[in-house]
C-alpha cells in the first residue's frame, strides 16, 4: 500500500478547514484515511497549522509515506521534513533540535513562517522542557562522574599512603632487628675473648 499524506476537507461552504491526514493513495481526497494528523486553516491570517502529533507524521514519513506539495510545504516550514532527513543521517536528537530552531528563525525573519497555535506553543514548550530536563540529567551525570572519580582518587591515595607508612614500618623494624642481632653477636663475640683469660687465672700453680 502507497501512503499518502495529503488535505481533506472540512467546514462549512465558503469556510474551509482541511485535516492533514495519512491515506491510501488510492483513496478519494475526502474519503477514508488511516490517520489524521492535524489541521489547517487557511482563512486564518496567517494561515495556521495544528499538529496532533509530530512523531506521528515522522512515523508516517519514515515508512515512505510521500506528502501533497501542500502538505510538504507545511511540514517543511514547521521543520518536520529537516527533522526527518536529519535522523535519516544519524544526527543526534541536539543537533537535530537546533538545526530545525535556526531553521524556522530563518523563515521567520522572512516572514515565511507558520503562525503557532496554542497546541504548538505547548509541544514546543514540552519539547524545550524536555531539552532542558536532559541537560540537567547530563549535568547531573557528569557531577556524578566527577565525584565519584574524586572519591576513587582519594581511595586510591589513602592507600597508597597506607601502603607506604606500612613498607616504612616494617623497614624500620627491619633495620632495629637488624642493629638488635649485630649488638647480640658483638656482646657474644666480646664474652668469648674474654673466656680463656678467665680460666687461666683460675688454673692453680704448681709448687714444685
Amino acid at each position: 500500500m502507497s501512503v499518502k499524506l495529503r488535505m481533506r476537507r472540512l467546514g462549512r461552504k465558503k469556510i474551509p478547514v482541511f485535516s492533514i491526514i495519512a491515506t491510501d493513495s488510492r483513496n478519494a481526497r475526502d474519503g477514508r484515511y488511516i490517520e489524521d494528523l492535524g489541521r489547517y486553516y487557511p482563512l486564518e491570517q496567517p494561515a495556521t497549522v495544528q499538529i496532533d502529533d509530530e512523531e506521528r507524521v515522522l512515523y508516517w514519513l519514515e515508512n515512505g509515506a510521500q506528502p501533497s506539495d501542500t502538505v510538504r510545504s507545511i511540514l517543511s516550514k514547521r521543520g518536520l521534513l529537516l527533522r526527518h532527513h536529519l535522523k535519516k543521517k544519524g544526527k543526534s536528537p541536539e543537533q537535530i533540535a537546533e538545526a530545525v530552531n535556526e531553521h524556522i528563525e530563518r523563515l521567520k525573519e522572512k516572514g515565511d513562517d507558520v503562525k503557532m497555535t496554542a497546541e504548538m506553543r505547548r509541544a514546543q514548550a514540552i519539547e524545550e522542557e524536555r531539552q532542558r530536563a536532559a541537560e540537567l540529567e547530563e549535568q547531573r551525570r557528569k557531577e556524578e562522574e566527577e565525584r565519584r572519580k574524586a572519591e576513587e582518587e582519594a581511595k586510591a591515595k589513602a592507600e597508597a599512603e597506607a601502603k607506604a607508612e606500612a613498607e616504612a614500618a616494617e623497614e624500620e623494624a627491619a633495620a632495629e632487628a637488624e642493629e638488635a642481632d649485630s649488638a647480640d653477636e658483638a656482646e657474644a663475640a666480646d664474652a668469648t675473648d674474654e673466656d680463656p683469660a678467665d680460666e687461666s687465672d683460675d688454673t692453680p700453680k704448681s709448687d714444685a
